[in-house]
């Protein structure tokens, strides 16, 4: 749970200043403690008050001496690079608080001037506005149109994405599935051989009529003395 934010002003009444200023005491010795016990650095800590006479000093005067020493051996630029003193802090809260006016004004303006731009869509004149007015209409309506322009451009590509996509799967032909390839290994290659023999084999035999009997006779083809050529070469059987 965050702590409540504590409003910056001078509290008027005496005895509940005295309080809060003993309570605020006791939680920064605590936090500077806790600084240096955890981050394990060198640090001090020197209070002064209207209701004491001597400043409190964390962790002790010997203590504070020692970091004080250290602290003036730095450069100057780096003893004054994050160093705040209650003017510069009050200027800085000053700023800060004057940036965030000028842009609650400015929101502050818009809508006003959002509510006279619906007022005269709705039929309301312009003859209360001066120039100044009539300026901050103008760069809201500019505004406005240059929203409704990226909106309009932002769903003519989403249409465009989408009848797209859609004509792409229209148009896109079917997959033809694709057979696969087989390859013949040794076994495959020496089968066609065979297979490619034995439709030879056949042709042939059924062309020069080879047939066989009953038993173990083979009848041959009639081969006639007319005829000059011999089944075998010459040029080895005479």
């Amino acid at each position: 749970m965050t702590r409540k934010k504590v409003k910056l002003a001078f509290i008027t009444n005496d005895s509940a200043r005295k309080a809060t200023f003993k309570k605020r005491k006791k939680g920064l010795m605590k936090k500077v403690s806790e600084l240096s016990t955890l981050c394990g650095i060198d640090a001090c800590a020197i209070i002064y008050s209207p209701y004491e006479n001597q400043p409190e000093v964390w962790p002790n005067t010997m203590g504070a001496q020692r970091v004080l020493a250290e602290f003036k051996r730095m450069p100057e630029m780096e003893q004054s690079k994050k160093m705040v003193n209650q003017e510069s802090f009050i200027r800085q809260r000053i700023a800060k608080a004057s940036e965030q006016l000028k842009k609650q004004s400015k929101e502050n303006r818009e809508k006003e001037m959002t509510e006279v731009m619906y007022q005269c869509l709705a039929g309301k004149g312009l003859q209360n506005l001066n120039l100044g007015d009539l300026n901050d209409l103008d760069w809201v309506v500019d505004q406005n149109l240059k929203e409704i322009n990226k909106r309009i451009e932002a769903f003519k590509k989403g249409a465009s994405t989408s009848s797209s996509a859609i004509v792409s799967q229209a148009v896109a032909p079917p997959l033809v599935e694709q057979k696969p390839v087989v390859e013949l290994g040794l076994e495959g290659m020496q089968r066609t051989q065979t297979e490619w023999f034995n439709n030879w084999i056949n042709n042939n035999t059924s062309e020069h009529q080879i047939e066989f009997g009953h038993g173990d006779e083979m009848i041959m083809p009639n081969f006639s003395d007319n005829h000059n050529t011999s089944v075998w070469p010459n040029a080895f059987f005479p």
